[in-house]
């Protein structure tokens, strides 16, 4: 068995030649080209029992070994794990050859000796290939199941939002890949929190370190994030690391892309090319193992369209992309995070917290909120520390405004308060009836959106889901 594996948190290429040379030589070229676990087997007898105990993302195999033969295990590979993409070698340049090992499973046929650029451009493109074939079916099978399978990750973001959810599961399918993630989203939607439970996720065993670009000249942002040598300009007096070193098998983010200077922006994007980067007044390469996460709240395609960021950069860095939706869009977050606010508020004030009235959190679901998540927080805080009466009210909110907002005639349905008052019928109706009535007039008024009916009915979007399908399943009987 090799004693060179390295159950790190990316997928290995997995090396496979009986020419000791052959490995050192192929593991040290992808090594400097960012692949940095790479395992390599001289006896061919142990390639099988490697591929039953670690997650490998590509085999580099020769044809001609003694014991057994590439020839044999290439059929054997492809049995057990079709999902692993397979890369031949041999010093036979032969078409009848290389044919047969497609048919048997190869993805490519290199023929002996390898040009360099060939045989790195061959293994990026099978891991990419791999990881992508891998994210597509754990995808699929979020969505299909509907699963979460670590929701503790995700208990910074207060939401009861279908939307969040979505990107939850998103973000657990790709938090593992070593490629980079682009956070999108306004201002105040969390895109931090949910940039940092990715992290959580990943099973890296570095820092998550964080950069704000924005307000950065190229000289500060450099400095910032490679580092600088003694000597590298006035009042360089020492070595100093930079924020990429400190991200060494963590996290980098890199909140406010969008306002990186173009000079910034290359430096930028030959990290993510080859993983490479020199701190300033060093003529030593230096490689990151951190895996880069980005966020902007700014549109980078017109950003693109103006000249203002590179094509190439942005494709780098969009790898996987998380878009986190607005507060208006997720209204049923609206009164669930008022309620959370207010209990830290009136834990930081030292108060008992203040309940909310009905009429507060109907016109508070209304508000459009465009600094999203962290207005609310502030309004609620302001709110708390003036209120003096335990419960609040649409007074003690001084942001709002007098009127919600219509932002076009569609919404005003599901923005619709529901009345103070009841008017009842003479005959009155069952707690049965009633009830029924009751959902079905705050649906109606809701537009359909169960999480806004449910909020003004007092309940959970879930418990108004479940009773819908039990009337569901009653009128089907």
């Amino acid at each position: 068995m090799p004693d060179n594996i390295n159950r790190g948190n990316c997928p290995a290429v997995l090396i496979v030649d009986d020419e000791k040379q052959i490995l050192l030589s192929f593991s040290m070229l992808l090594k400097s080209s960012g692949i940095g676990n790479v395992v390599t087997i001289e006896d061919s007898r142990d390639v099988m029992p490697v591929l039953a105990q670690i997650a490998v993302s590509v085999v580099v195999l020769d044809l001609t070994m003694p014991y057994m033969s590439g020839t044999e295990l290439l059929p054997m590979i492809h049995a057990d794990y079709p999902d692993i993409p397979v890369i031949v070698m041999s010093g036979m340049n032969d078409i009848t050859t290389a044919v047969e090992c497609m048919k048997s499973g190869a993805v490519n046929y290199l023929v002996k000796p390898v040009e360099v650029s060939r045989f790195i451009a061959s293994v990026k493109q099978a891991v990419e290939m791999c990881s992508l074939r891998n994210e597509a079916m754990s995808l699929k099978n979020y969505l299909l199941n509907d699963t979460l399978n670590d929701a503790p990750a995700f208990s910074s973001i207060i939401t009861n939002s279908r939307r969040m959810r979505s990107v939850f599961q998103y973000a657990e399918v790709v938090a593992k890949t070593p490629q980079p993630v682009l956070v999108t989203g306004e201002t105040g939607v969390g895109k931090e929190l949910v940039a940092q439970c990715i992290h959580d996720l990943s099973g890296r065993h570095g820092s998550f370190v964080e950069i704000n670009a924005a307000g950065l000249d190229d000289m500060v942002f450099s400095d910032t994030l490679f580092g600088h040598r003694k000597g590298a300009f006035t009042g360089a007096d020492t070595n100093r690391d930079g924020l990429i070193a400190k991200a060494d098998d963590g996290t980098l983010f890199l909140d406010e892309i969008g306002d990186m200077t173009k000079p910034s922006q290359v430096k930028l994007l030959r990290l993510l090319q080859d993983g490479s980067y020199y701190p300033l007044g060093s003529d030593t390469q230096k490689r990151s193992t951190a895996r880069i996460i980005a966020a902007t709240n700014q549109d980078l395609d017109a950003a693109m369209e103006r000249g203002d960021f590179r094509k190439d950069l942005y494709y780098r860095l969009k790898a996987h992309q998380v878009h986190i939706p607005p507060l208006r869009d997720r209204r049923e977050d609206i009164p669930l995070l008022m309620d959370y606010f207010a209990i830290l508020a009136a834990e930081s004030f030292g108060r008992q917290q203040p309940k909310a009235s009905t009429e507060l959190k109907r016109r508070i679901a209304r508000h459009d909120f465009p600094g999203n998540v962290r207005e609310l927080r502030a309004v609620v805080f302001d709110a708390v520390a003036r209120n003096t009466s335990g419960a609040l009210t649409v007074h003690d909110f001084r942001a709002l405004p007098a009127e919600a907002p219509r932002t076009d005639p569609d919404a005003a349905a599901s923005q619709a308060e529901p009345a103070d008052s009841l008017v009842l019928p003479e005959q009155l109706p069952t707690l049965r009836e009633a009830r029924e009535q009751l959902i079905t007039e705050a649906l109606n008024r809701a537009g359909g959106n169960q999480g806004v009916a449910a909020s003004w009915l007092g309940i959970t979007r879930q418990a108004l889901n479940k009773y819908l399908l039990r009337r569901s399943d009653r009128m089907d009987d």
